[in-house]
């Protein structure tokens, strides 16, 4: 559940404008290169920074459109509503035609990596699973802001999740939709895996070019998705990893998804029973994230 890293020394102009803030030096290191954009991790003597850029030439092979443009107009846009702590973002700027972003690193591991000695029957120590509940808490309070002001982060996964001390933080917005018009890249999904059931039919009957507006419950099937797959080891839905991407989109539109007790490492009746309501097949039989919260914060 890896991205391919970098291989592109980190913009210039960005290391240069970072630098006059934090001071010199501050070392780049690759972390991630996907979607046409690249991200490294910068670190100084009192600061780690995330540098995210465009691939050279990345908006020519999309058009007019720079998806990390595109983030730095979402990330603005939620600070200016409160959904977004205003300290996450760090600076922005263009170079060679091209689009950076640098936000607040935030540290911790992906999902799947936090969640690996939960896998199996000796993960079930009374330890965890209160940490688990807090893990799924937390992240339904990350998403409590963004619902509220009729924003969807539209992209809910493993690897846009990242977990430190029991707590999960969000990041990476560029794929959000929300009530406000940006200039953006058409909507098409995000990571196959974790598609709820109404935009996988949305994707399977429009036009490629066709922006497919994701509302919060897509969310809400993004979290409960992640949580069966780093839990159980399983997807939500069987099919081969070699399987066409419209094959799997046309399995998932069915809402089949195999039943979480068939799968659990162990039983745990409570976050099971969170997990399945995230994963309700009708949008709106699914929780909103407050609900969520609220119910996981009570057990």
């Amino acid at each position: 559940m890896g991205t391919e890293p970098a291989v592109i020394p980190p913009p210039a102009e960005a290391v240069s404008v970072l630098e006059g803030r934090f001071g010199r030096p501050l070392v780049a290191e690759p972390v991630s290169r996907r979607r046409g954009s690249q991200v490294w991790r910068l670190t100084g003597d009192h600061v780690r920074l995330a540098l995210k850029a465009d691939a050279p030439g990345g908006c020519t092979a999309r058009g007019t459109v720079s998806e990390v443009g595109q983030e730095e107009a979402v990330l603005t846009t939620l600070i200016g509503v409160g959904a977004l702590d205003p300290a996450y973002r760090v600076a922005a700027g263009a170079w060679e035609d091209e689009h950076w972003l640098a936000v607040r690193w935030i540290g911790g591991q992906q999902l799947w990596r936090a969640l690996s000695t939960t896998r199996g029957p000796e993960g079930d120590v009374p330890a965890v699973r209160p940490w688990l509940l807090g893990i799924a808490r937390t992240w339904a309070e990350r998403l409590t802001l963004l619902h509220a002001a009729g924003w969807t982060h539209a992209d809910v996964q493993p690897t846009n999740t990242l977990v430190e001390a029991g707590t999960a933080h969000l990041i990476d917005y560029a794929l959000a939709c929300g009530p406000t018009p940006v200039d953006r890249l058409p909507y098409r999904g995000a990571l196959t895996h974790t598609t709820a059931p109404e935009i996988a039919g949305r994707l399977l009957s429009t036009a490629p070019d066709t922006h497919v507006q994701a509302e919060w419950p897509t969310d809400i099937w993004g979290l409960g998705a992640s949580l069966f797959w780093c839990w159980t080891g399983n997807r939500p839905f069987a099919y081969e990893d070699d399987t066409p991407r419209e094959e799997m989109l046309k399995i998932i539109a069915k809402a089949g998804t195999t039943p979480l007790s068939d799968v659990r490492p162990w039983r745990f009746r409570e976050f099971e029973d969170a997990v399945t309501a995230c994963l309700a097949p009708s949008p709106q039989d699914r929780p909103s994230a407050v609900e969520l919260a609220a119910l996981l914060g009570a057990l």
